[in-house]
C-alpha cells in the first residue's frame, strides 16, 4: 500500500483533485494506509462519466478495497445510463440505481465475510463516492455512498456542510432547487443488470449498518465541492483555522496543481492523526 497516492484531472467545466496519504499515527507505528481511493473515468468525450470513491478501511482494509473495486465495477457497467440520467436530472431513477448498488456492493462484503469465517459486521468499511459528468453544459454532482465523513461546498468563500442527514435513513438528500422533481422515470440500471454470484438482491438484503445517503445538487461557476473521509472531515468541522486556511487557499479562479493540493490536505491540526483522504472539485 503506497504511503500517499495522488490524481487530478480536468473535464468540461470541473476539474478534479484527490488524495489519499497515511496519517501520522500510523506512521509513527509503521503501519499501512488503511484509507482507499478509486479514481476513474468511464467513457469519452462530453459522455464520460468520472467516478471518485473514497472508503475508510480502519476497520478491514480488504473490506475497503473490495467495496471500491465492485463500486467501480458497477458504474463501469452502466455508466451511460448512469450519465444519461443525470444529465435529463431523473433524481428518483439516480437514487433508486444507486441505493441499489450500494447495498449489493455489502451484500457482496457479507458473502465474503462468510467464505472468510468472520463476523460480517467486522467486515465492512464506510464508502462516499462522486458522479461527475464531463459534459460542459451539466453541473449537476451526485454524491452517494453509506457510513462518516464529509460533503462540504466553498461557495463565496465560506463552507457550506452539505452532509445528508443519516437520521432521515433512505429519505436523505432531498430535491435541490432547480434539479429534477424527486419522482423515478425508470430504475437507474439497466432492467437486465444483476449482482455477481452469491449476493443478495437489493430488495432482499438486510440494509447496511449506516444508512444509504444520497444527493444531488447544481454547481455554480466558482463552487468547489469537497468529499472526504473521517480523517480530514473531522478537523475541518471542529477546527475553524483549517477551514479558514483551506477556503483562502481553493477560494480562487484557478485551482491548485497537484503538489499544491497535496500540501494543502497536508496540513497538520493538533489532535488528528488519521489518514486523510479527499477529493476536490473546482467549478470553472
Amino acid at each position: 500500500m503506497p504511503d500517499t497516492v495522488l490524481d487530478g484531472a480536468r473535464y468540461g467545466t470541473f476539474t478534479l483533485r484527490a488524495v489519499s496519504q497515511r496519517g501520522d499515527a500510523a506512521r509513527s507505528r509503521g503501519e499501512p494506509r488503511r484509507d482507499v481511493l478509486l479514481t476513474a473515468r468511464f467513457g469519452t468525450g462530453d459522455g464520460a462519466l468520472v467516478l471518485v470513491a473514497v472508503a475508510n478501511g480502519t476497520g478491514a482494509p480488504d473490506a475497503a478495497r473490495e467495496l471500491c473495486d465492485w463500486i467501480g465495477t458497477a458504474v463501469g457497467r452502466s455508466h451511460t445510463r448512469l450519465a444519461e440520467d443525470i444529465r435529463a436530472a431523473r433524481r428518483g431513477a439516480l437514487k433508486s440505481g444507486l441505493h441499489r448498488l450500494t447495498d449489493r456492493g455489502y451484500g457482496r462484503l457479507r458473502t465474503r465475510a462468510a467464505e472468510l469465517g468472520v463476523d460480517p459486521a467486522a467486515y465492512t468499511a464506510p464508502v462516499r463516492c462522486l458522479l461527475l459528468p464531463a459534459h460542459p453544459d451539466c453541473r449537476v454532482r451526485v454524491f452517494f455512498g453509506a457510513g462518516d465523513g464529509g460533503l462540504f461546498r466553498l461557495r463565496d468563500g465560506v463552507w457550506q456542510d452539505l452532509e445528508p442527514d443519516a437520521r432521515e435513513g433512505d429519505t436523505v438528500g432531498g430535491p435541490v432547487l432547480a434539479f429534477g422533481d424527486g419522482r423515478a422515470s425508470a430504475p437507474g440500471l439497466p432492467a437486465d443488470w444483476e449482482a455477481a454470484p452469491g449476493v443478495t438482491p437489493h430488495d432482499a438484503a438486510p440494509a447496511p449498518a449506516d444508512p444509504f445517503r444520497f444527493r444531488a445538487s447544481v454547481a455554480r461557476p466558482g463552487d468547489t465541492l469537497l468529499m472526504c473521509g473521517t480523517g480530514l472531515a473531522e478537523p475541518l468541522r471542529a477546527e475553524r483555522a483549517l477551514a479558514a486556511h483551506l477556503a483562502q487557499r481553493w477560494a480562487v479562479a484557478e485551482p491548485p496543481g497537484l503538489a499544491g493540493f497535496l500540501a494543502d490536505a497536508q496540513v497538520r491540526v493538533k489532535g488528528y492523526a488519521d489518514d486523510r483522504t479527499a477529493a476536490a472539485v473546482w467549478e470553472a
